[in-house]
């Protein structure tokens, strides 16, 4: 079998918010498996399931204590199982989520190295170091918010580049990698098409641990980030990847690495034969709603990838993020609250973005509730709030639980079919009536639509920009994507007809913040 991952359409389940099947309001695999027959529907070619591991659930499930089982709230390996199998009926392939740089507070290695103490190989195999008085080692912060470094009882501290309750693993040890590899065969021999690898920018740190200049959260190359030891490190991965057969399905394997970085230049390294088959292109939803500079995202990003067997697939968001319809509506960066955002504005410049996403060559990554065009929901009340962002910034970042709310099936009021219950694991808000799956499957002008349409009929051929234009580009001879960004409308060329449009095409003019699928003449 080919490389299928090269030009796939991914859905990314939130396993939380996807589907609830038992009723206890937080979503399941027996959910995910009622679902299936929409996510067939909606034509997508593989699931990427988030955690669903034993996990005391501090960070949505990023905090594994068991990475070779299921969470009882989510099911059992057997319900794995069984979707795994459901899936493949549809032709679905399934990736899951591996989380390698860190694990729970409550993982048993980590409980054995507490009380191991000083200088033991349980503590080893994470990262503790001594520090004189009550200052922490070195001056690194976390990304989620305050100092990087935790003093345990004993007086040493560990290394933590998220929340509390998520000790880095010291993949300097060879019992580390050794003991992910086996994680990675028990996964993949269950019958996964592949992996998610998270922060897979991260794993290795500088030995020396250094103080750094700006000890500012960023994602650019750091004595934490970008180290020189990760493309050996996914060289063997490959290799794991390349060693299950082809000619069965799920065929070839793939893993998908979640690079960040604050410019496109930190994922050259990861661009070379034998490694990660696939880096995540976070950079179309990290450009702001312009014409230019979209262009030359989408520019530097199909040159980053040329002449390698690497993939990049391009996302609008994920489970990080705001939502496209809150992020594009907001008139000012981050919005704080659902009064600040212009949802029709927002809902106009998402379903535009819908077609960029999935007329550009290569694959394309979608979010559950993106084909919806859900907003964020910003006014969850702080008592409610489940993301350790918010806790750990005070309040002054609000976090990501308004892209992670339970996604509305059916109905006019919470909570709209996800479950048979009365009440949601994170509120949902009112007026999502007219959002439902329902609703929209009854209307052919809906988001949903437009996204089961734009999977359906995906482009093929060389990519190259048409002249002329400020966003408009060519799929082989006579397919053409045009976006208007601008404030007035635009004339389309000459064209036989109109395969697809975010919003309404009145002689041959295109809308502001618009996008259209053509047939050339």
């Amino acid at each position: 079998m080919t490389q299928w991952w090269r030009d796939a359409v991914v859905y990314q389940i939130y396993p939380r918010s996807f589907a609830d099947g038992n009723g206890d309001g937080t979503g399941d695999f027996a959910g995910a498996l009622a679902r299936l027959p929409y996510l067939a529907e909606l034509g997508v070619d593989a699931v990427w399931f988030s955690p669903f591991y034993p996990s005391p659930l501090a960070d949505g499930g990023y905090d594994v204590a068991d990475y070779c089982d299921v969470d009882p709230r989510f099911g059992t390996l057997a319900d794995f199982d069984t979707f795994v199998a459901a899936a493949a009926g549809h032709g679905i392939r399934v990736i899951v989520d591996i989380v390698p740089n860190h694990c729970s507070s409550a993982h048993p290695a980590f409980q054995a190295a507490l009380a191991a103490g000083p200088g033991s190989p349980e503590r080893d195999l994470f990262i503790f170091r001594d520090a004189p008085g009550n200052t922490a080692p070195n001056n690194w912060q976390s990304l989620f918010g305050g100092p990087a470094w935790t003093q345990t009882p004993d007086g040493q501290w560990y290394l933590h580049l998220f929340d509390s309750s998520q000790p880095d693993w010291n993949w300097a040890n060879p019992a580390v990698p050794a003991m992910f590899e086996k994680v990675l065969r028990f996964w993949l021999d269950r019958g996964v098409a592949g992996l998610r690898v998270d922060v897979a920018h991260g794993l290795f740190k500088d030995p020396e641990l250094p103080d750094v200049p700006d000890p500012t959260p960023s994602d650019r190359p750091s004595p934490w980030f970008h180290r020189p030891e990760l493309v050996a490190h996914y060289a063997t991965w490959r290799a794991i990847l390349d060693s299950y057969p082809e000619d069965v399905f799920p065929g070839r394997r793939t893993a998908v690495g979640e690079f960040w970085g604050d410019e496109i230049t930190h994922l050259e390294p990861y661009f070379i034969p034998g490694g990660m088959p696939q880096a995540f292109n976070f950079f179309l939803f990290q450009t702001a709603w312009d014409a230019a500079a979209l262009r030359h995202t989408i520019t530097a990003s199909i040159t980053l990838a040329e002449g390698s067997d690497v993939v990049a697939p391009w996302v609008i968001s994920n489970h990080d993020v705001m939502r496209p319809v809150s992020r594009y509506g907001a008139p000012a960066a981050p919005a704080r609250s659902d009064a600040e955002v212009d949802v029709a504005l927002g809902t106009r410049r998402a379903r535009a973005a819908a077609l960029l996403l999935l007329a550009l060559p290569g694959s394309a990554y979608v979010y559950q509730g993106e084909e919806l065009g859900l907003p964020e929901f910003l006014d969850i009340p702080a008592a409610d709030r489940d993301d350790p962002v918010y806790r750990r910034s005070e309040g002054a970042r609000l976090g990501r639980d308004g892209c992670r709310v339970p996604i509305p099936w059916s109905g006019t009021a919470q909570p709209y079919g996800f479950t048979e219950g009365t009440s949601t694991w994170l509120p949902q808000p009112s007026g999502w009536g007219s959002l439902t799956v329902e609703a929209q499957l009854a209307d052919p002008t809906s988001t949903l639509a437009l996204y089961r349409q734009a999977i359906a009929g995906r482009p093929a051929g060389e990519f190259a920009w048409l002249d002329g234009y400020d966003l408009a580009f060519t799929r082989g001879e006579d397919f053409a994507c045009v976006l208007n960004l601008g404030a007035e409308p635009v004339p389309l060329p000459a064209y036989e007809s109109v395969l697809l449009a975010s919003g309404t095409i009145t002689d041959g003019v295109l809308p502001t913040d618009s996008a259209v699928w053509l047939r050339l003449r």
